[in-house]
């Protein structure tokens, strides 16, 4: 290709802005923006990517700079968009140049061509761009250019992760029989080009399964021409048997596998008939699989390719491909409907299926060598082979109930048999497949000892379990420490059928084991034993050993690190609770101990939350609270009053551990602890700008008044004194210009201050009404917007009888753009109802609201609010369509909305009580055994599912949505938690109805049929069966209407938040603490957020991060490259010891690179030679990430990552520029050194950071 001046100066351009010196690639990036702006400068780059004449490494770069000009200058009103906007003519010229293109003989050009082509059909397909699918389809179809079907398919492949239910059914009846012309052609194609056609089927038929549920008939008809000829095709590629060390063929399958799911998930109807069909060659696929599953990953003896990608970032290993074979079996197994096929081979499907449990060769080394990733891989949030073989188990005893069971306990027994003869043939590997064994059944023990518990003959499976467990009793556990902590293990799960002289055996085993100089994985098993053991086992059996233990656990304390330390601190809790009477005579050597391991990880909030709980345990045991208190108060003391110059951490994590000896204490101890602490707990709230510190001192005060309620006020002489430091502290916390995350727990705070002190706060109820009102409007977080609210319910029912003058106090107050603050609050109040969860905030605020609405206030008359979503046309949602068709709401009269949302009310108990959902999610008619289930569980109520509701059956309800609710410490004494809401609500609609009908009547017109119908039958019912009963249930003595009118609209002095508002940083920091474990009145509940669990859930998934490597090193062939943590890890360092940057928060910078990549935890490492659009990586990214904050539990912790993520993914703060640049900076360093290391030249990896602003480039250029 012939080169001109132009494009001459334009590769010099680019080989510059690869030049290692940083004024030489930095002159060279500003010209290429320059250029940016003149015209032809995309066609000249596109001229680059197409001429192979050039290197390889130029024309990657010139493809990667055309993809982020197209994103800048192609279509105008488009994010991102910057002038000027490419002329038509340049348009025409570079589609058709990177149409030419494709068939180029180096992938990753084809790659990066398919990307820009994708980025231009995103706004020019079809409408502009009719010709794009006919030229793919046309390319697809030639034979004879093998790379053109590849660069064609890669371009298909990124095009079909974004289509829509309006692209999908004109495409899929062109593009289906093209796919299926390369599939079907083994000889004319390779495996991996047939599996890659095959990915393109997987997203048609997955925008297909979507859209069923709107367009079933349209669906139906597209998918059933297909289906026959697709399966008889997946057939073939199944029947042959898996081949050894060929990762090709077992992606090919793979993909099979995934077209299959989604036909089965989506169209279960139309497959149910061709599924035989396919059952034996799937089989066949298994069978085999197993084969070189056991040579390849369980011995070690052949290439499992683990941690291998393929040329576009496909994972291609072995264990891959056996997961996705399990996740198909197991929905074939979880369809009622579908399962009958494979119902005569239950006992071989899991006789096999446990051979793929056994520990691999990979395990037992990584195991071996960290105990750490033992315990990570062994919790219930890891994935593997194993723990998806034990999915698919689990489903086969949940669909083919007691057949299930017998087949699991069947095949256990025959394969522990095996391994008698392997041990006896002298095998080094017998233990492998007895682990196994164990492995399955400890797995299912629930579900095993409940259907024992239902057998005519109990003793079978103990007696059973006691043989395996004991067989290899004489064995020493250096021989087989994995086989002995599965022994261990399955012990604590079937303890409570296991013979008790057994379990004392095995107690005294584990005391021993932790003792002994033994494997750590044997450790590990004594220590997950110990806590199933040590609660239920007799106190005579254990008090002769407690002493030994706790100094065996104290000495292991020392040496665990990371996932093992959360273990021990786990079994040391129990063990106190286990040795209650002996504790207190060692709380003087156990306590310094805990108190120094809480101190070295205090900054850790999750390690932190263990020890807290271990120093609880310690707390609740007689004779223990006192001493424990002498000796932490002194300690914590001058740590609180000098909280600016201690370590990181350490002062938020003692206003943690003051608030645990706070919660239930008697007065003594409460008084003790103001002594120490509670000027400085004031002084904190007023002066810190760490959020940290800010919410657990907030925290810390509401323990404090809950504690010590009145009393409180008398302890340092001087009560006015007191009141006006706790108001100071109020001011503090509802300043508007106070982050959110620094007031996050005000709520709870001010609760406690209206719940224990009413009649020092009535004077100051507008005032405080006024500053809740401010604060709400400057809150950008719904949770804490609902804690505001929370506070406004409370007043309502401390207001009672007189809720008009609440009323009125509200409309007294102004509110920017509404009538009053009644107006706002409402509107506000109505809008977040749907969101506020746990039975006591739904409680408080759901009565309330009933009670505003029985004043029938004049000013209900004047408020309209949102009512429900305006609905637009079913379909797929798409990004254009949600840009062009926003979300609109009714407007409804707001008695309207309010008695819609009590009613709503019903319809969630009723529907949580009496409905048994189908779990398949699948449209299909009901089967009997669902007729039955939804039968047994209205019978539990006492229901009938055609009958009214009775009193008793409300009664059922109410218990029900009680359960599972942890109330806070600090709420269990407000009556308002003994409401029967169910009863409550029906009661005030039957008589809210009777007193004014006509305004009744014509608020239920706006309903909708199910708000009316439950209405009409909740009040049919209660008119009969009600007990006669107060519709108030009994508060708290009102303080509200023991003021007057006038002293409500004018407070006998100013409350002291309305003067001199301190200000706050702007800087958004957010708690890096243990999360909320007491607060139902706070932004989230104990079950929620603070529960170990989800914790360590969420934290066991962000492992796969540490052990996850880039794949960009991984494609270059680097040996052991670095992994996403790591490259996180030295992001979050350099945002650390880089220079000052004006209105750049540090902190956050920090925060922000250790989640920028949290994603791919999941999703995996999505690099630019991957093939997928930006966009479509972060749809895929953002839906991961959700999928994680599911995982956390939601709440504080999970808005801040989002918000961290999503304010870097849009780059919209100066920070996220900046860490952006820390991005582009770490992979530069890590080129730089992988070049000296490996001697490879790694030039693409200074391409990608072209057209970078050198922001971060100047903090590193003399490092680099």
């Amino acid at each position: 290709m012939v080169v001109d001046q132009d494009q001459q100066w334009l590769l010099g351009c680019l080989s510059a802005s690869l030049d290692p010196n940083q004024s030489v690639r930095s002159f060279a990036e500003t010209s290429l923006n320059q250029a940016s702006l003149q015209p032809g400068f995309g066609s000249a780059l596109c001229r680059v990517a197409a001429n192979k004449d050039l290197s390889l490494g130029l024309r990657q770069l010139a493809a990667v700079l055309l993809k982020q000009f197209i994103k800048k200058h192609w279509r105008e009103n488009e994010e991102g968009f910057e002038y000027p906007v490419v002329s038509s003519e340049e348009k025409a010229l570079i589609r058709g140049l990177l149409l030419g293109s494709l068939d180029d003989t180096h992938r990753k050009i084809c790659t990066a061509i398919s990307m820009d082509i994708s980025s231009i059909a995103t706004y020019d397909w079809p409408e502009e761009w009719p010709e794009l699918v006919p030229f793919l389809l046309k390319l697809i179809s030639d034979q004879t250019n093998t790379n053109g079907v590849h660069g064609a398919l890669r371009c298909l492949a990124l095009l079909s992760g974004d289509l829509d239910d309006k692209e999908v059914p004109t495409l899929v009846p062109v593009l289906f029989p093209c796919l299926h012309a390369i599939v079907s052609s083994p000889q004319s194609y390779d495996k991996y080009i047939r599996g890659k056609a095959l990915s393109i089927v997987y997203s048609c038929i997955s925008v297909l399964g979507a859209m069923s549920g709107v367009y079933k008939t349209e669906t139906t008809t597209l998918v059933t021409p297909v289906l026959k000829v697709w399966m008889n095709q997946f057939s073939l590629i199944l029947e042959h048997p898996v081949q050894r060390e060929d990762p090709d063929d077992w992606s090919l399958r793979m993909e099979v596998l995934k077209c299959l799911n989604q036909f089965v998930q989506n169209f279960p109807f139309l497959i149910e008939s061709e599924l035989m069909a396919i059952m034996r060659p799937l089989w066949h696929t298994f069978e085999s699989s197993l084969q070189v599953y056991l040579r390849s990953s369980i011995e070690g003896a052949e290439d499992s390719y683990d941690g291998r990608y393929d040329s576009d970032g496909e994972e291609k290993s072995l264990d891959t491909f056996v997961i996705q074979l399990f996740e198909f079996l197991s929905t074939i197994v979880s369809s009622r409907r579908l399962a009958k096929v494979i119902d005569s081979n239950v006992r071989e499907l899991v006789y096999q299926t446990v051979a793929f449990l056994q520990i691999t060769e990979q395990q037992v080394h990584t195991w071996s060598m960290d105990v750490n990733h033992f315990v990570a891989d062994e919790d219930e949030g890891s994935y593997s082979c194993r723990i998806s073989g034990i999915l698919l188990l689990e489903e086969v005893v949940t669909t083919f109930g007691s057949e299930g069971i017998n087949a699991v306990v069947d095949a256990a027994g025959k394969r522990f048999q095996e391994s008698q003869g392997q041990k006896a043939a002298g095998s080094p590997a017998w233990w492998r497949i007895r682990e196994a064994a164990l492995f399955a059944l400890a797995s299912l023990a629930d579900q095993l000892i409940e259907a024992e518990d239902l057998s005519a003959d109990p003793a079978n499976l103990a007696t059973f379990v006691e043989q395996m467990i004991m067989e290899d009793t004489g064995i020493g556990y250096h021989e087989c420490p994995f086989l002995f902590a599965r022994i261990f293990t399955v012990v604590a799960k079937f303890s409570s059928v296991i013979n008790p002289g057994i379990l004392e055996h095995f107690l005294n085993a584990a005391v021993r084991a932790i003792n002994m100089d033994v494997p750590p994985p044997v450790k590990v098993g004594a220590c997950r034993a110990l806590l199933q053991l040590l609660p239920d086992m007799n106190r005579s059996v254990i008090l002769p050993q407690i002493m030994n233990l706790f100094s065996s656990l104290t000495d292991l304390l020392h040496q665990a690190t990371d996932e093992t330390l959360g273990l021990v601190l786990e079994t040391i809790q129990q063990t106190i609770k286990a040795g209650h009477e002996a504790s207190a005579s060692i709380e003087s050597i156990i306590s310094p101990v805990i108190l120094n391991v809480w101190v070295a990880h205090v900054s850790d909030p999750f390690m932190s939350i263990d020890i807290i709980d271990v120093l609880e345990a310690i707390k609740n045991s007689p004779d223990c609270l006192h001493p424990l208190t002498s000796r932490v108060l002194p300690f914590i003391g001058p740590i609180l009053n000098k909280p600016h110059q201690q370590p990181e951490g350490l002062a938020s994590g003692s206003l943690d551990l003051l608030t645990m000896l706070l919660k239930g204490a008697p007065s003594d101890i409460v008084k003790t602890a103001y002594d120490f602490c509670f000027d400085a707990v004031i002084r904190i709230i007023l002066q810190s700008e760490d959020h940290s510190e800010l919410q657990n001192a907030t925290e810390c005060l509401a323990a404090f008044i809950s504690s010590g309620k009145q009393e409180l006020l008398t302890w340092s002489g001087d009560p006015g004194f007191t009141m006006r430091s706790l108001l100071d502290a109020t001011s503090r916390l509802l300043n508007p210009d106070l982050e959110c995350s620094g007031s996050l727990f005000a709520g709870k705070y001010i609760l406690q201050l209206i719940l224990h002190l009413p009649s020092e706060m009535a004077p100051h109820v507008r005032d405080l009404v006024a500053a809740l009102v401010r604060r709400l409007r400057s809150a950008d977080i719904s949770a804490f917007r609902g804690s505001l609210l929370l506070i406004f319910a409370r007043l309502v029912h401390m207001s009672f009888p007189n809720v008009d003058q609440f009323i009125n106090l509200l409309t007294s107050i102004p509110a920017d753009g509404h009538e009053n603050s009644f107006a706002y609050v409402m509107t506000e109040w109505t809008k977040q109802q749907g969101e506020i969860q746990w039975a006591y905030q739904i409680k408080v605020t759901t009565s309330a609201l009933a009670l505003l609405l029985s004043t029938r206030h004049s000013e209900f008359a004047k408020v309209n609010v949102p009512g429900s979503p305006i609905q637009t046309n079913g379909g797929i949602t798409t990004r254009s369509k949600a840009r062009s068709v926003p979300e609109q709401w009714t407007i409804i009269p707001l008695p309207m909305k309010i008695l819609a949302l009590l009613a709503d009310t019903l319809i969630e108990f009723q529907e949580q009580v009496l409905s048994n959902e189908d779990e398949d999610s699948e449209w299909e008619e009901v089967h009997e055994g669902d007729v039955k289930a939804e039968k047994d569980l209205l019978h539990s109520t006492g229901a009938s599912k055609f009958s009214k509701p009775t009193y008793d059956q409300l009664e059922a309800m109410a218990r029900f949505e009680n359960q599972d609710d942890e109330f806070d410490d600090l709420l269990g004494t407000d009556p308002l938690n003994e409401i029967n809401l169910a009863s409550y609500v029906a009661e005030f609609l039957l008589k809210f109805s009777s007193e004014d009908r006509p305004l009744f009547d014509n608020l239920c017109q706006g309903l909708t049929n199910a708000q009316r119908n439950v209405i009409h039958t909740n009040r049919s019912s209660m008119a009969v069966t009600s007990p006669a009963t107060r519709i108030t249930p009994p508060l708290n003595r009102s303080f509200l209407h023991r003021s007057t009118p006038g002293s409500l609209h004018c407070a006998s002095r100013k409350f002291l938040f309305l003067r001199n508002p301190t200000p706050s940083s702007s800087i958004v920091a957010v708690r890096c603490q243990k999360p909320v474990s007491d607060g139902l009145s706070s932004i989230e509940s104990m079950n929620h957020v603070s529960s170990a669990a989800s914790s360590i859930d969420f934290l066991t998934l962000c492992h796969r991060l540490k052990t996850t490597k880039r794949k960009g090193w991984i494609n270059q062939g680097i040996n052991g490259p670095e992994s996403i943590a790591d490259h996180m890890y030295r992001m979050a360092l350099m945002a650390l010891i880089a220079g000052d940057l004006s209105g750049v928060d540090r902190e956050r910078c920090i925060k922000m690179a250790i989640v920028h990549d949290i994603a791919e935890a999941i999703v995996g490492d999505i690099t630019p030679s991957d093939g997928v659009p930006k966009e479509e990586k972060s749809r895929r990214e953002k839906a991961a990430l959700e999928e994680m904050c599911k995982v956390l539990g939601g709440g504080l912790r999970a808005e801040e990552i989002t918000e961290l993520w999503l304010e870097y993914e849009n780059n919209a703060s100066l920070e996220a520029n900046l860490v952006k640049d820390f991005d582009k900076v770490e992979m530069i360093l890590q080129a730089l050194e992988y070049e000296a290391e490996h001697g490879k030249v790694l030039d693409e990896f200074f391409i990608s950071t072209a057209g970078r602003e050198p922001v971060s480039y100047a903090l590193f250029a003399e490092q680099l």
